[in-house]
């Protein structure tokens, strides 16, 4: 199968280069940048070199070999990646007066098959904060900006090219048409890979690994791992054991409805209600990392208790997905830190379970569309993401039952309406957070302190980025009337206005 290779130097949207490269329907994978060109895959039709964070001249800076420029194969320079290989290949890089981010418009100069049915001027988005300021020897400029000489390069005899915007962002306009022209007429793909090739692929991966063995799968009724538990049934039949944890964290009436929503399916689930344990090990506990990692832990512990009384457990699998992993820690990449993931960053170093996380390059409408290959509930596969450490990162502060009960009631009315007004299907994911904060009211001539329950209601692609959603005032004020009226213990309501970035979806 041929195959991009995109080299990650940090950049956050280095998955999203691998997403654009998919829709095209060619296959990638995502190495860091300093990976031995021998560990390269087989059937290399090109090589991208992502942004990131660093300077070249940065202590440490991330790296990639010179010999990938001698392989003969394409390759594409974005952002970072353009000034690495200026660097490397004798030109000359140098910090900029001033960080150019945002937008910016590209000036053709010369024809070029990266930019074919391109205009000769449009919109990009930049950001960098280095410039090339003088070429490689057999280097020419494809294109400039107002502000900078070499905002396109090329050494077409050797089939090497950077820009200095980022194409795979929305903001670039004609992004999409400039990586298809590296894939198919550069690097002369055929655009063969689709969802059914995946889920080959992956079932044979998982068959081999697993190798006749049982293994448990982590699901709860929601999307990524019921599409994960759907996939590996397919790889594995009867050896997989579905584990549904009811950790006392769930929304209200979720354990029912999960449960009944896997009698339809032909899979082996047992419900497990660990509600004390997960309560008692976070009790006292305000540190949303410490939250996240005390759950990872407690759901292993979980998962090996029951994996031994099933008996002779050596996997676990979870629907894990990229946007988990890169917002959790560097997974092929120098990517920085933003939170760990109960299910990534909260997991113990050591552990008696291999996982197994056959989703874990994909996003979230990647995996809708292998649910429908997988023949999963489009109702199921509609629901809006969860997170694995559920409503804990959803009570700011304190976790205690009462505290976690007001979130739940406050929560069901605030799905109820988005589901009737019709507008649960047009936003990416809404909840309810409940804030460690009491506030002065007023109920029925009586003076109330009591709590603040937040709304957060976003539009989103894939969960990279967001925006909030514009709900009908007259939504919000049913929402914050029932909420006030109907929760004992709210006396406030307000609704989260930020987009991410500069914020994340969920608060913790």
């Amino acid at each position: 199968m041929e195959s991009i290779l995109i080299l990650d130097f940090g950049s956050q949207y280095t998955q999203l280069i691998a997403r654009r490269v998919r829709e095209q329907k060619v296959f990638c994978e995502i190495y860091p940048g300093n990976i031995p060109v021998k560990s390269f895959p087989k059937n290399l039709k090109g090589i991208i070199l992502s942004g990131g964070p660093s300077s070249v001249f940065d202590p440490g800076a991330p790296l990639v070999s010179t010999e990938i420029f001698d392989l003969k194969v394409p390759v594409l320079g974005i952002c970072y990646g353009l000034q690495l290989m200026a660097h490397l290949l004798e030109g000359k890089v140098v910090k900029s007066q001033s960080r150019e981010y945002g937008k910016a418009i590209l000036q053709l100069q010369k024809d070029s098959e990266l930019f074919k049915d391109c205009p000769k001027t449009f919109q990009v988005w930049m950001s960098h904060g280095d410039s090339v300021v003088s070429l490689p020897p057999g280097f020419e400029p494809l294109a400039k900006t107002e502000s900078l000489q070499f905002a396109a390069i090329a050494n077409k005899e050797r089939k090497i090219f950077g820009v200095q915007f980022h194409p795979e962002v929305a903001h670039t306009e004609k992004g999409k048409q400039i990586l298809q022209n590296f894939l198919f007429r550069i690097c002369k793909c055929k655009g063969d890979w689709t969802t059914e090739s995946f889920i080959s692929s992956s079932v044979s991966r998982i068959k081999e690994e697993v190798n006749n063995q049982k293994i448990i799968c982590a699901v709860s009724g929601g999307v990524d791992s019921t599409v994960c538990a759907a996939l590996v049934n397919q790889a594995v039949g009867k050896n997989l054991h579905g584990i549904f944890v009811d950790n006392g964290l769930l929304r209200k009436n979720e354990a029912r409805e999960v449960l009944e929503t896997f009698k339809k399916f032909n899979l082996n689930i047992r419900l497990v209600d660990a509600k004390d344990k997960f309560l008692k090990a976070l009790s006292g506990v305000i540190d949303p990392e410490e939250k996240r990692k005390i759950i990872g832990r407690v759901f292993i512990e979980v998962f090996e208790e029951e994996a031994n009384k099933i008996g002779d457990i050596k996997f676990l699998a979870q629907g894990t997905l990229y946007p988990d992993l890169i917002e959790s820690r560097s997974f092929k990449g120098p990517s920085a830190t933003i939170k760990s993931h109960h299910n990534v960053g909260g997991l113990p170093e050591v552990m008696n379970l291999k996982l197994i996380e056959p989703l874990k390059e994909l996003f979230k409408d990647e995996v809708r569309e292998l649910g429908k290959k997988l023949w999963v509930p489009e109702k199921l596969l509609k629901r809006h993401p969860f997170p694995g450490p559920g409503l804990a990162v959803r009570v700011i502060g304190e976790i205690t039952e009462k505290r976690l009960n007001l979130l739940r009631e406050a929560d069901a009315i605030f799905m109820e309406e988005l589901q009737n007004s019709g507008s649960y299907d047009q936003v990416w994911q809404a909840f309810s957070v409940l804030l460690p904060v009491q506030t002065v009211g007023v109920m029925g001539d009586e003076r109330t302190y009591e709590n603040v329950m937040a709304l957060r209601a976003v539009t989103s692609l894939d969960g990279m980025t967001a925006d909030w959603a514009k709900l009908p005032y007259e939504l919000l004020q049913k929402i914050s009337n029932r909420i006030i009226n109907e929760v004992k213990g709210v006396n406030r309501v307000v609704y989260d206005v930020s987009s991410k970035p500069p914020a994340t979806i969920e608060w913790e």
